[in-house]
């Protein structure tokens, strides 16, 4: 079994990311270009991509040179915007095989009645309307090529409850019922899942933790694992919940 898992892992595959220009997205879009696969990539971050194309390119390895990166300029919270990604991506013929809702922030640590109403909008915005954005504009073009695995990027916190970050604990919540539900909307072939990183020494992380973020793992050592465990997901895996 662990032969099949590692034969289908090593095939190239086309990984689509969102919040691609920093932190886990960053570190897991590298990592998959180092394998040999094609990363299609997605942040608000301009300045920030023009570098990522150019360090994605030099990662590559050589049986994948002659592959050409896709990062586009997208914000997830705008449905138009990833709907402009979609019709790139399929006018480029590079249709993912797996796509990843990395795309995400928290709120400033506030008691719910002290987090500013603009705040509160934005993480919902991202981290659950940019998800089911990409999931209206991808999910059908995954049908009409017969396969894909959806990754929507979760948190312990979307399945427990912390004090200080209730907006993103109720987002991660949401993303956990989200991914349950479209499970079961899924026709034969592809498959859906709810994935917690585990704690790791992000920038959100540090907004919450302060100094002591340091003291958990950063996204270039999670990175690796975090591949393996998502190149490896198969139909079998739809509806689940996992942690890397």
């Amino acid at each position: 079994m662990e032969n099949i898992l590692g034969s289908a892992a090593s095939a190239s595959k086309t990984v689509l990311i969102t919040g691609v220009s920093r932190g886990l997205g960053k570190a897991l879009a590298l990592e998959l270009a180092k394998r040999g696969h094609t990363v299609i990539g997605c942040s608000r971050s301009l300045d920030k991509l023009s570098s990522l194309q150019s360090e994605l390119a030099s990662v590559s390895s050589e049986n994948n040179k002659d592959n050409k990166h896709l990062i586009m300029d997208t914000d997830v919270r705008s449905n138009t915007s990833v709907e402009e990604l979609a019709r790139a991506v399929v006018e480029n013929k590079a249709v993912p095989d797996i796509i990843v809702n990395n795309a995400g922030t928290i709120n400033r640590n506030n008691r719910i009645w002290e987090v500013p109403v603009d705040e509160f909008d934005t993480v919902i915005d991202i981290n659950i309307k940019g998800t089911a954005n990409v999931l209206r504009h991808f999910i059908p073009i995954m049908i009409e090529n017969k396969q894909g695995i959806l990754v929507n990027m979760s948190s312990g916190w979307g399945r427990s409850a912390a004090a200080q970050v209730a907006p993103y604990c109720a987002s991660k919540w949401a993303v956990e019922g989200l991914t349950r539900a479209v499970a079961k909307e899924l026709p034969a072939g592809l498959a859906i899942v709810a994935l917690s990183p585990g704690v790791i020494n992000t920038e959100m992380l540090q907004s919450c933790f302060g100094n002591s973020a340091s003291l958990y793992p950063t996204p270039e050592s999670w990175a690796p694992k975090a591949a393996n465990m998502i190149l490896n997901l198969t139909v079998a895996d739809n509806g689940a919940s996992l942690t890397v």
